[in-house]
């Protein structure tokens, strides 16, 4: 047997028994929104925006997480801030950490550990950094050591959106706007995504890495503008197929030569994926439908296809089981956008998708997301199970209501994963 084809079995043989655990339980969960980007203000200066610190999480985050408890919620997207707790190679400060764990641990929530957001330490810089990836490792396997008995990360959150904001739009970071930036930027987020998931199971060999992705789609609004649609139709599959090691097609691959890939660091990624332990965590907003004009530029077309068809689409090319990982809507929209992603999230799982849990995100409203985090103007948007008084909203209701109705009849539903 080829030495590809060999690693290959092994790792679904593997797979397939860590898959095991999830069979037992449908994963209910939200997630405490902490992106911490960079953004120039008006008058140029950089600002870091904390959204932990904009939703106060930071002095309430012990009544936060009994919040979660209280809904019956038993899975977190939750992780300290890594600009604050990496303070240097090798130096960490795991204050805030150690508190919020070990209550997470106490209240017996399951936490999927979020370890970058859309951000880096100021001694990193930003994500054009080629050092990045190998000190991310190093903070991965720091964590690990630190909390062994933690089995489920997120290494890191929306790989494509961070890299397409941060490089492509210049809204973020490094606010570069070039093919180039763009490509360097989602090389370094994908390696430092994979190392991450090297040295986390060097600590904790049962990790399950859920790899929260943005879900998109482009529709072209006329013949003229098809063949660039169909571009961005396969770049958004770009973090996905680089940290799963899925080959690539010939114009994408062309496309990251041009950029500054090499073909050695193309390979790289073939020889370090770690499917054996993954869930695609698909996120699907009202956004992630876009209008492709034939100038290449692009605006939100609303929800056309919606999530059942899109997600369908990334599990054809992956047929990796599934977790539906971010939603939201703001009220007084919220709840009838909740039960349609739960009737589509259900349709799948119907339909014979290995889908293994639902998040509405987040626990608590959010700041600034209505500018993309670009201003900062403290705006609140409602779109929390809770606002900022900590006070129930209806979609917070009603996912109680959900949960408490779903959970023992999807427990004794079973997937028989066959390879």
């Amino acid at each position: 047997m080829e030495p590809h084809l060999s690693s290959m079995v092994e790792g679904w043989i593997s797979y397939k028994e860590s898959m095991s655990m999830f069979t037992h339980s449908f994963m209910f969960a939200t997630g405490i929104e902490n992106s911490y980007p960079t953004i120039a203000l008006p008058d140029g200066a950089v600002r870091r925006v904390d959204e932990m610190e904009k939703t106060r999480h930071y002095e309430h985050w012990q009544t936060d997480l009994e919040l979660v408890k209280e809904l019956d919620i038993s899975y977190l997207r939750y992780g300290p801030p890594y600009y604050k707790t990496h303070l240097a190679p090798g130096k960490y400060d795991w204050a805030f950490t150690d508190q919020t764990f070990h209550t997470l641990r106490q209240l017996d929530i399951t936490p999927i550990v979020d370890l970058c957001h859309f951000g880096v330490p100021d001694w990193i810089g930003n994500f054009q950094n080629p050092d990045f990836p190998n000190y991310f490792a190093e903070y991965a396997k720091a964590f690990a050591e630190r909390f062994p008995y933690l089995t489920h990360y997120t290494p890191v959150n929306e790989i494509f959106i961070a890299a397409t904001f941060s490089a492509q739009y210049g809204w973020w970071n490094e606010r570069l706007t070039t093919d180039k930036a763009f490509v360097t930027a989602i090389k370094h987020l994908c390696q430092a995504n994979v190392l991450a998931m090297h040295a986390i199971l060097e600590v904790q060999p049962q990790a399950i890495f859920i790899q929260s992705e943005s879900s998109e789609y482009f529709h072209p609004v006329n013949p003229n503008a098809q063949h660039i649609a169909n571009f961005y139709n396969e770049k958004r599959f770009l973090s996905l197929d680089l940290v799963y090691g899925y080959p690539l097609n010939v114009r994408m691959y062309e496309y990251l030569l041009d950029n500054g890939m090499t073909r050695k660091e193309y390979h790289w990624f073939e020889e370090h994926q770690v499917i054996a332990r993954c869930i695609m965590g698909n996120d699907y907003y009202v956004t992630n439908e876009h209008l492709v004009h034939p100038d290449g530029s692009t605006e939100p077309s609303g929800e056309i296809f919606g999530y059942y068809v899109i997600t369908k689409q990334y599990y054809s090319r992956y047929k990796l089981p599934i977790m539906h990982t971010e939603t939201n809507m703001r009220m007084p929209d919220s709840l009838n956008w909740f039960w349609k992603e739960w009737a589509n999230v259900h349709r799948l799982k119907q339909d014979g998708i290995p889908i293994f849990g639902f998040t509405w995100y987040s626990l608590l409203h959010q700041v600034d997301w209505d500018s993309a985090l670009r201003e900062d103007a403290g705006r609140v948007n409602e779109l929390g199970l809770f606002d900022l008084d900590r006070k129930i909203t209806p979609v917070g209701a009603a996912y109680k209501k959900l949960i408490g109705q779903w959970e023992d009849v999807l427990a004794e539903e079973r997937y028989g994963l066959h390879y």
